[in-house]
């Protein structure tokens, strides 16, 4: 109850500086936790895709295979096995000097690399926006303090008056401005490693899946993680 009498006392009795360091940083939290909450639905739902994705080797050929990974646009394993079909069809149709330049498992390769980094961009949108904001929000709430201590030291002098309860009241307003920095910055900071530690599973479970893609669309048969390959029972196509 303190602190919001103080946020309000900041408000109405700072200047320019004061209300538009509060506003940033109220604006910076808003932004960070639109960020954090969106992400997060993204990452549950990835996760739930990932699960999911063992399913399209349980198939007998690639188009029932591709059904059961939905028809979600959105879906990376998906566009993956796409990708790597598209790949391996246009390989087999194009002139002859290009193979020559390029192999069926480089250009494979290339194609699902591809994917892969267009999805991960898409994947870390918005972490900028997370690191500034636990990054810079401390260092401008404790702006904010230093810009209201040195007014309401000023304010103090000019009145000619320095007892302690003419001091504490302002400075410790003040002071509320480096609060707000860090309850603005720690929430962002736990944010970007939660989310940093949700995109390294589902890309570590999207390589895994290209890694068998590859092997499928090269050889026919799918590298178990014992390193031997496996035919598994799904036909091109």
């Amino acid at each position: 109850m303190d602190s919001q009498f103080g946020l309000v006392n900041i408000w109405h009795q700072g200047d320019f500086v004061t209300r538009a360091v509060a506003l940033l940083l109220i604006g910076m939290s808003l932004a960070s936790w639109m960020v954090i909450l969106i992400k997060a639905l993204d990452v549950i739902k990835y996760k739930r895709l990932a699960k999911h994705s063992q399913d399209f080797w349980h198939s007998e050929d690639f188009a029932t295979a591709l059904n059961k990974l939905g028809r979600d646009d959105a879906n990376p394993f998906r566009a993956l096995a796409l990708e790597g079909r598209e790949a391996a069809a246009h390989h087999r149709n194009t002139k002859a000097h290009l193979h020559d330049a390029l192999d069926v498992s480089d250009w494979i390769t290339r194609a699902l690399r591809n994917g892969i980094d267009e999805f991960t961009a898409r994947l870390q949108t918005g972490l900028a926006v997370l690191a500034s904001v636990g990054s810079t929000a401390p260092f401008i709430g404790l702006f904010g303090t230093v810009w209201g201590i040195y007014h309401a030291l000023m304010s103090i002098g000019s009145a000619g008056q320095a007892t302690i309860d003419k001091v504490a009241g302002p400075i410790g307003e003040a002071l509320i401005m480096t609060a707000l920095g860090l309850a603005v910055a720690i929430p962002a900071v736990l944010g970007y490693n939660a989310l940093v530690r949700g995109n390294k599973f589902i890309l570590t479970k999207l390589n895994s899946f290209a890694h068998d893609l590859h092997a499928y669309f090269v050889t026919g048969a799918r590298v178990q993680s014992s390193g031997e390959a496996t035919v598994v029972p799904l036909k091109k196509g």
